[in-house]
């Protein structure tokens, strides 16, 4: 999948300008991107639409200029966009109240390395787990984690030819699954093979 370049980017006042299309066309876009995990789960498939949004906003936000601050900002961005044979998930465990986030946490530690992603009767794929720094401890495990999944040139092609995809927490203090993936989520992520 294509990568982002300075070239991709706009100027902070083209982006102002062009902000409510482009915010709206986003929203629609991640509707088909965001998968409910249970009912404190949610796994947030990136891509280089998400990530050219993500690096827009930031820009526009933190009033970022220069083509050595706009290359660092690329630099962290390119990373979580997939690679043809991968998926790159942003995995958020969403507890609204303070003191259960912190009570649950405690209970989910390793979650990040429990999830798995099944297609068609193949083998599960198990994510590598944040990549860039731990984010679990002996105590709690961390509310965000980053994932990327692997997949074999058989699980591509079977995905691509419409095959059913599973999503699974094997936790088992968060046993929850998606046993059967909406089409308009598995038609958008398996553009991510391309």
């Amino acid at each position: 999948m294509k990568k982002i370049a300075i070239a991709d980017l706009l100027s902070i006042e083209a982006y102002e300008a062009q902000r409510p299309v482009i915010r709206a066309a986003m929203m629609e876009h991640k509707k088909t991107r965001r998968l409910a995990l249970g009912p404190n789960a949610t796994l947030h498939f990136e891509d280089y639409m998400v990530m050219r949004y993500q690096v827009l906003e930031l820009i526009r936000v933190e009033k970022i200029r220069g083509e050595a601050n706009l290359q660092e900002e690329l630099a962290a961005y390119n990373p979580l966009i997939p690679d043809g044979k991968n998926l790159k998930v942003t995995f958020m465990l969403e507890y609204p109240d303070a003191a259960e986030r912190k009570q649950r946490l405690s209970q989910l530690i390793g979650i990040e390395e429990m999830i798995s992603i099944q297609i068609d009767d193949l083998s599960p794929v198990y994510p590598i787990a944040n990549e860039d720094l731990p984010r679990s401890t002996e105590e709690k495990t961390s509310a965000v984690h980053f994932l990327r999944f692997e997949f074999s040139d058989e699980m591509i092609a079977a995905a691509k030819a419409g095959a059913n995809w599973a999503v699974r927490s094997e936790h088992l203090n968060y046993p929850y699954s998606v046993e059967s993936v909406p089409e308009q989520f598995t038609r958008s992520l398996v553009r991510d093979f391309d």
